[in-house]
């Protein structure tokens, strides 16, 4: 870079006061500063451009090394799932005497019914036992045995204005 101290720059602003005249100097040096401007965001502007290209570069070598990882993994997993088939059918061919692959449902369902219990829900009946609740009950909780809209509850506890003339 150029080394300007405060002894150089006093001798370009002394010659150039002599040569531009007291006159026309601030307006060249507005200009001089303006175009000084332009050149640093240019410069600046170039920087950012290389930076992206050399980011855009350094992020396709990730995408390509992940997409490599992620094919690395498929197949492993594709390898692994065989071989987890071939076991689970070698393990479920002597379960009464039925071998289904993956895609016999009906097998699987008539085997698993007989191993398993039916799920059963344990409040069967929560409406006959809501039912059984008398209404005086219900009225001294605070229990709602009607619906009632959105708009009709606010107009039910919206404050009723008073009819006093001002």
């Amino acid at each position: 870079m150029i080394d300007l101290g405060i002894s150089k720059l006093a001798l370009i602003g002394a010659v150039a006061l002599i040569v531009i005249g007291p006159e026309k100097l601030p307006r060249v040096a507005r200009t001089v500063g303006a175009l000084l401007g332009k050149a640093q965001r240019y410069v600046s502007d170039v920087k950012a451009e290389v930076s992206r290209s050399m980011e855009l570069e350094e992020l396709k070598k990730m995408k390509d090394s992940v997409e490599s990882a992620a094919r690395d993994v498929e197949t492993s997993v594709q390898s692994g799932a065989s071989d987890f088939e071939k076991s689970w059918s070698e393990a479920t061919a002597g379960l009464d005497g039925a071998t289904y692959g993956s895609d016999s449902s009906e097998a699987m369902g008539s085997i698993g019914s007989s191993l398993y219990p039916v799920y059963k829900h344990p409040k069967k009946n929560w409406r006959i036992k809501q039912n059984a609740t008398p209404q005086w009950f219900k009225a001294r909780t605070g229990v709602r045995t009607r619906t009632q809209s959105g708009a009709a509850r606010v107009a039910r506890f919206r404050p009723r204005s008073s009819s006093v003339p001002r």
